[in-house]
């Protein structure tokens, strides 16, 4: 049987930057690059390198400490476009049977800052707009924030990281929080302006599987607490309605769980909503987190610095159910000298096509 010839992805080799200097030595050394970023927020790079030989040293070229050090900033380019930029904060070797010595490099993001600094505090009747600007000011980084958060009487950080802490916050808002460069940037899903990307199956979408998946949806979702100061019962029950601006003419998971199943109504364990605004906040969020996971695809593409979590995806050439409009929840880049440059993706939206 002849043998099937493997084609790259993409043949592009990005490159590397040190302190704002990009350098040669360091790209052309590069053997695999991993760069991966979610909607929790803090993108990680790690790269692997070649350290032996040169044409201007022999032996170990890597070990000096002049370019390869903690603390440095680093960043991946594509052409001129960043594919990454944070600080090393890990270096390693490799020693391999057979083969020359090899150097890694791991670094992230400025929310690495937030990562590592934990505290015990509270903020009192704090929007969560206020909560991010007080934690961006600590950590010396300019906070960009669009959100609409209403105060709340106490937010209590107990023993977490404040990337932790944020993360839990956000989440309860449908919000996310990310850096760009020194930046902390938050806006709630809707907000967050990637950009629009349109990839095609069998051109610059090279592989796609997705899933519609019935198992976590539900027909509405309540959240309940209690309001000290009316002294009534804090509760909303969040449905469809929550979803509309979302579904572009398609199926919501929730109502074909509906009419395929009945109700499926469900009760929020977590949260304790202290009046009828936070409630509603909470069973809306949590709706729309459930939601969005009814139809998840996975795929990979050739790379463009377009490609990051938040970005708009228009997929085509997938049939009336599965093609059309998408978000980008998790991105990876990936090289290697085998298949060059290339980025897996999932992204997730709430409704299916309703066919042909």
């Amino acid at each position: 049987m002849a043998a099937v010839m493997t084609l790259p992805v993409q043949g592009a080799r990005p490159s590397i930057e040190i302190d704002g200097q990009r350098n040669a030595t360091l790209t052309s050394s590069m053997l695999r690059l991993d760069i991966v970023d979610s909607n929790d927020g803090l993108a990680r790079c790690e790269l692997l390198l070649g350290n032996w030989g040169g044409a201007e040293k022999s032996g170990y070229q890597h070990f000096d400490r002049t370019q390869i050090e903690f603390g440095k900033t680093i960043a991946v380019k594509l052409a001129n476009d960043s594919l990454f930029e944070g600080r090393i904060s890990a270096i390693n070797a490799a020693f391999p049977d057979g083969s020359p010595p090899q150097i890694g490099i791991c670094a992230e993001d400025r929310l690495q800052d937030l990562r590592m600094t934990r505290r015990t505090r509270c903020f009192a009747d704090a929007t969560l707009s206020d909560v991010i600007q007080r934690i961006a000011n600590d950590h010396g980084l300019q906070a960009q924030i669009d959100l609409n958060s209403s105060a709340h009487k106490v937010l209590a950080q107990m023993n977490q990281s404040d990337l932790a802490f944020l993360r839990d916050l956000v989440r309860g808002e449908d919000a996310q929080i990310w850096s760009e460069g020194t930046k902390l940037r938050a806006a709630t899903r809707s907000r967050r302006n990637g950009g629009i990307v349109e990839l095609a199956w069998a051109g610059t979408l090279r592989e796609f599987r997705v899933s519609a998946d019935l198992a976590h949806q539900r027909t509405s979702l309540v959240a309940t607490g209690w309001d000290v100061a009316a002294k009534q019962l804090a509760r909303h029950e969040a449905d469809e309605v929550a979803l509309r601006a979302e579904l572009n003419g398609g199926d919501s998971g929730l109502k074909i769980l509906r009419d395929a199943f009945g109700k499926r109504s469900d009760t929020l364990a977590h949260g304790l909503p202290c009046n009828a605004g936070e409630a509603r906040t909470l069973a809306e969020a949590s709706l729309r987190h459930l939601a969005r996971r009814f139809v998840v695809g996975y795929g990979v593409a050739e790379t463009q610095a377009t490609l990051r979590v938040g970005t708009k995806l228009k997929l085509s050439g997938l049939g009336p159910l599965f093609e059309g409009d998408y978000t980008l929840t998790f991105v990876h880049h990936r090289f290697d000298n085998k298949l060059g440059i290339r980025t897996e993706f999932s992204c997730d939206r709430p409704s299916l096509g309703k066919g042909s």
